[in-house]
Protein backbone atom coordinates (compact mmCIF):
# COMPACT_ATOMS: atom_id res chain seq x y z
CA UNK A 1 0.00 0.00 0.00
CA UNK A 2 1.28 3.45 -0.74
CA UNK A 3 1.58 5.56 1.91
CA UNK A 4 0.32 9.19 1.39
CA UNK A 5 2.34 11.62 3.77
CA UNK A 6 0.56 14.53 5.33
CA UNK A 7 2.08 17.34 3.04
CA UNK A 8 -0.26 15.23 0.20
CA UNK A 9 -2.83 15.97 1.84
CA UNK A 10 -3.31 18.74 3.82
CA UNK A 11 -2.03 20.56 0.09
CA UNK A 12 -5.16 19.10 -1.62
CA UNK A 13 -7.49 19.68 1.59
CA UNK A 14 -10.12 22.67 -0.51
CA UNK A 15 -9.56 25.54 2.04
CA UNK A 16 -12.49 27.34 3.30
CA UNK A 17 -11.27 30.67 4.97
CA UNK A 18 -14.33 32.68 4.70
CA UNK A 19 -14.77 32.01 8.58
CA UNK A 20 -12.33 31.37 10.96
CA UNK A 21 -14.08 28.23 12.23
CA UNK A 22 -11.89 25.55 13.35
CA UNK A 23 -13.23 23.39 10.64
CA UNK A 24 -10.62 21.22 8.23
CA UNK A 25 -11.16 21.03 4.34
CA UNK A 26 -12.09 17.99 3.03
CA UNK A 27 -9.00 15.78 1.99
CA UNK A 28 -7.74 15.20 -1.63
CA UNK A 29 -4.71 14.58 -3.23
CA UNK A 30 -3.04 16.60 -5.90
CA UNK A 31 1.05 15.85 -6.00
CA UNK A 32 1.88 18.64 -8.66
CA UNK A 33 0.08 21.34 -6.62
CA UNK A 34 2.28 20.57 -3.67
CA UNK A 35 5.07 20.60 -5.53
CA UNK A 36 4.42 23.94 -6.99
CA UNK A 37 3.37 25.08 -3.48
CA UNK A 38 5.92 23.95 -1.30
CA UNK A 39 8.81 25.68 -3.69
CA UNK A 40 11.56 25.42 -1.39
CA UNK A 41 12.14 21.58 -2.00
CA UNK A 42 13.09 20.00 -4.79
CA UNK A 43 11.46 16.74 -6.17
CA UNK A 44 14.31 15.09 -4.65
CA UNK A 45 13.77 16.26 -1.08
CA UNK A 46 10.31 16.07 -1.42
CA UNK A 47 10.43 12.59 -2.46
CA UNK A 48 12.75 11.69 0.21
CA UNK A 49 10.40 12.97 2.90
CA UNK A 50 7.76 10.55 1.55
CA UNK A 51 10.00 7.73 1.12
CA UNK A 52 11.39 8.36 4.90
CA UNK A 53 7.30 7.84 6.21
CA UNK A 54 6.92 4.99 4.12
CA UNK A 55 10.06 3.22 5.20
CA UNK A 56 8.96 3.79 8.69
CA UNK A 57 8.02 0.25 8.89
CA UNK A 58 5.74 0.79 5.90
CA UNK A 59 2.70 1.14 8.63
CA UNK A 60 -0.37 3.22 8.78
CA UNK A 61 0.37 5.74 11.28
CA UNK A 62 -2.03 7.95 13.34
CA UNK A 63 -1.63 11.32 15.35
CA UNK A 64 -4.15 12.09 17.80
CA UNK A 65 -3.73 15.84 19.03
CA UNK A 66 -5.78 17.69 22.14
CA UNK A 67 -5.90 21.54 21.74
CA UNK A 68 -7.22 23.92 23.86
CA UNK A 69 -5.69 22.13 27.14
CA UNK A 70 -4.77 22.22 29.89
CA UNK A 71 -8.20 21.65 31.86
CA UNK A 72 -10.10 19.66 34.50
CA UNK A 73 -9.90 17.09 32.21
CA UNK A 74 -6.50 16.29 31.13
CA UNK A 75 -5.58 14.21 33.91
CA UNK A 76 -8.57 12.23 32.79
CA UNK A 77 -7.27 12.12 28.66
CA UNK A 78 -4.24 10.97 30.58
CA UNK A 79 -5.86 8.07 32.22
CA UNK A 80 -7.55 6.72 29.53
CA UNK A 81 -4.40 6.88 27.25
CA UNK A 82 -2.18 5.56 30.15
CA UNK A 83 -5.10 2.36 29.86
CA UNK A 84 -4.77 1.89 25.74
CA UNK A 85 -0.39 2.57 26.12
CA UNK A 86 -1.11 5.54 23.77
CA UNK A 87 1.10 8.71 23.24
CA UNK A 88 -0.74 11.92 22.16
CA UNK A 89 0.35 15.39 20.93
CA UNK A 90 -1.36 18.00 23.65
CA UNK A 91 -1.45 21.84 22.09
CA UNK A 92 -2.14 23.69 25.12
CA UNK A 93 -2.71 27.31 25.73
CA UNK A 94 -1.18 29.75 27.93
CA UNK A 95 -3.84 31.32 29.57
CA UNK A 96 -4.59 27.72 30.89
CA UNK A 97 -0.98 26.99 31.52
CA UNK A 98 -0.99 29.60 33.89
CA UNK A 99 -3.30 28.21 36.45
CA UNK A 100 -1.22 26.42 39.42
CA UNK A 101 -3.87 23.57 39.51
CA UNK A 102 -3.10 22.34 36.10
CA UNK A 103 0.37 22.75 36.10
CA UNK A 104 0.79 19.09 37.82
CA UNK A 105 -1.32 17.40 35.00
CA UNK A 106 0.94 19.27 32.34
CA UNK A 107 4.37 17.62 34.16
CA UNK A 108 2.60 14.08 34.29
CA UNK A 109 1.53 14.12 30.58
CA UNK A 110 5.39 15.01 29.66
CA UNK A 111 6.30 12.03 32.26
CA UNK A 112 4.14 9.68 30.54
CA UNK A 113 5.70 10.45 27.10
CA UNK A 114 3.30 12.97 25.39
CA UNK A 115 4.38 16.02 23.58
CA UNK A 116 3.03 18.98 24.87
CA UNK A 117 3.02 22.02 22.34
CA UNK A 118 1.99 25.41 22.13
CA UNK A 119 -1.96 26.64 20.66
CA UNK A 120 -1.35 30.95 21.81
CA UNK A 121 -1.74 32.54 25.00
CA UNK A 122 -5.04 33.80 24.34
CA UNK A 123 -6.85 32.03 20.64
CA UNK A 124 -7.91 35.42 19.76
CA UNK A 125 -7.98 35.42 16.15
CA UNK A 126 -7.62 39.33 16.39
CA UNK A 127 -5.09 39.54 18.57
CA UNK A 128 -2.86 37.03 16.91
CA UNK A 129 -3.27 37.71 13.07
CA UNK A 130 -5.14 41.19 12.70
CA UNK A 131 -2.79 42.57 15.40
CA UNK A 132 0.53 40.33 14.61
CA UNK A 133 0.74 38.78 18.13
CA UNK A 134 1.37 35.18 16.98
CA UNK A 135 5.07 34.50 17.50
CA UNK A 136 5.13 36.38 20.57
CA UNK A 137 2.21 34.67 22.38
CA UNK A 138 3.68 31.48 21.31
CA UNK A 139 6.83 32.19 22.62
CA UNK A 140 5.48 33.04 25.88
CA UNK A 141 3.28 29.86 25.39
CA UNK A 142 6.61 27.86 24.82
CA UNK A 143 8.51 29.48 27.44
CA UNK A 144 5.53 28.22 30.24
CA UNK A 145 5.65 25.21 29.03
CA UNK A 146 9.93 25.14 29.51
CA UNK A 147 9.25 26.39 32.85
CA UNK A 148 6.64 23.71 34.26
CA UNK A 149 8.17 20.84 32.47
CA UNK A 150 11.82 22.24 31.80
CA UNK A 151 11.28 21.01 27.56
CA UNK A 152 11.67 23.06 24.51
CA UNK A 153 9.32 22.24 22.30
CA UNK A 154 9.13 24.25 18.98
CA UNK A 155 5.65 22.92 17.53
CA UNK A 156 2.73 24.80 17.20
CA UNK A 157 -0.37 24.79 16.05
CA UNK A 158 -1.92 28.10 14.89
CA UNK A 159 -5.85 28.64 16.67
CA UNK A 160 -8.20 27.95 13.74
CA UNK A 161 -5.60 26.42 11.49
CA UNK A 162 -2.62 27.85 9.39
CA UNK A 163 -5.12 29.24 6.35
CA UNK A 164 -5.87 31.90 6.73
CA UNK A 165 -3.73 32.95 9.72
CA UNK A 166 -0.43 32.56 8.54
CA UNK A 167 -1.44 34.03 5.07
CA UNK A 168 0.02 37.01 5.99
CA UNK A 169 3.38 37.46 4.84
CA UNK A 170 4.86 39.44 7.92
CA UNK A 171 4.06 36.68 10.49
CA UNK A 172 5.01 33.74 7.86
CA UNK A 173 8.87 35.05 7.98
CA UNK A 174 8.27 35.84 11.99
CA UNK A 175 7.15 31.83 12.60
CA UNK A 176 10.19 31.03 9.97
CA UNK A 177 12.62 33.27 11.91
CA UNK A 178 11.80 32.42 15.21
CA UNK A 179 12.28 28.63 14.14
CA UNK A 180 8.39 27.62 15.49
CA UNK A 181 6.91 24.63 13.56
CA UNK A 182 3.47 24.27 12.73
CA UNK A 183 1.02 21.34 12.79
CA UNK A 184 -2.44 21.96 11.42
CA UNK A 185 -4.18 18.44 10.96
CA UNK A 186 -5.70 15.94 8.75
CA UNK A 187 -8.94 15.22 10.19
CA UNK A 188 -10.93 17.48 11.97
CA UNK A 189 -13.27 15.95 14.33
CA UNK A 190 -15.46 19.01 15.07
CA UNK A 191 -16.23 17.56 18.50
CA UNK A 192 -16.46 20.97 19.78
CA UNK A 193 -19.54 21.34 17.65
CA UNK A 194 -21.45 18.50 18.67
CA UNK A 195 -21.15 18.48 23.20
CA UNK A 196 -24.61 16.33 22.87
CA UNK A 197 -23.86 13.88 19.45
CA UNK A 198 -20.98 11.86 20.40
CA UNK A 199 -22.28 9.67 17.19
CA UNK A 200 -21.96 12.58 14.98
CA UNK A 201 -18.57 12.81 15.71
CA UNK A 202 -17.10 9.67 15.32
CA UNK A 203 -19.26 9.17 11.99
CA UNK A 204 -16.78 12.73 10.97
CA UNK A 205 -14.18 11.08 12.15
CA UNK A 206 -14.86 7.28 10.19
CA UNK A 207 -16.11 9.23 6.93
CA UNK A 208 -12.77 11.31 6.85
CA UNK A 209 -10.28 8.58 7.47
CA UNK A 210 -8.43 8.32 4.13
CA UNK A 211 -4.53 7.99 4.16
CA UNK A 212 -2.31 6.25 5.82
CA UNK A 213 -1.06 8.87 7.87
CA UNK A 214 -3.86 11.12 9.68
CA UNK A 215 -3.28 13.66 12.08
CA UNK A 216 -6.47 13.98 14.59
CA UNK A 217 -7.98 17.08 15.52
CA UNK A 218 -9.50 16.89 18.83
CA UNK A 219 -9.84 19.19 21.83
CA UNK A 220 -10.07 18.74 25.28
CA UNK A 221 -13.72 18.47 26.12
CA UNK A 222 -16.18 16.58 27.51
CA UNK A 223 -17.89 14.59 25.02
CA UNK A 224 -14.34 13.82 23.55
CA UNK A 225 -13.04 12.35 26.58
CA UNK A 226 -16.34 9.71 26.70
CA UNK A 227 -16.04 9.30 22.84
CA UNK A 228 -11.72 8.52 23.33
CA UNK A 229 -12.16 4.62 23.83
CA UNK A 230 -14.08 4.46 21.07
CA UNK A 231 -11.92 6.48 18.35
CA UNK A 232 -8.98 4.50 19.81
CA UNK A 233 -10.96 0.96 18.45
CA UNK A 234 -11.70 2.24 15.46
CA UNK A 235 -8.04 3.21 14.61
CA UNK A 236 -6.71 0.26 15.87
CA UNK A 237 -9.64 -1.64 13.79
CA UNK A 238 -8.05 -0.15 10.93
CA UNK A 239 -4.90 -1.18 11.70
CA UNK A 240 -3.32 1.86 12.06
CA UNK A 241 -0.17 2.59 15.07
CA UNK A 242 0.06 5.95 17.04
CA UNK A 243 2.03 7.84 16.82
CA UNK A 244 3.44 11.45 19.11
CA UNK A 245 5.23 14.00 17.54
CA UNK A 246 9.18 14.29 18.08
CA UNK A 247 10.76 17.60 17.71
CA UNK A 248 14.07 15.58 16.35
CA UNK A 249 10.92 13.61 13.67
CA UNK A 250 9.07 16.08 12.26
CA UNK A 251 7.41 16.35 8.87
CA UNK A 252 5.34 19.05 7.31
CA UNK A 253 1.92 19.23 8.21
CA UNK A 254 0.20 22.73 7.21
CA UNK A 255 -2.21 24.25 5.10
CA UNK A 256 -0.05 26.34 3.57
CA UNK A 257 2.54 23.40 2.18
CA UNK A 258 5.52 25.01 3.34
CA UNK A 259 8.66 22.71 4.06
CA UNK A 260 10.22 25.35 6.10
CA UNK A 261 7.43 25.14 9.22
Amino acid sequence: MKTASPIDKIEDKKIMAETLGETSPSPRKSEEKVKKAAGKQTEKEIEREKEELRDKKNEKMVYLTFDDGPSKWTGDFLDVLKEHGIHATFFMQGSHLKQPSYQSDVKRAIKEGHYVGAHSMTHDSDELYKNRQFVPEMRKTLALIHKITGTNPHLVRPPYGSIPGLQDELIHVQVIEAGLKVWDWTIDSQDWKYPNDPQKIMTIIKSTTTEDVEVVLMHEKEQTLKLLPQIIAFFKEQGYEFGVYSDQHHFPNNFLSDSRL
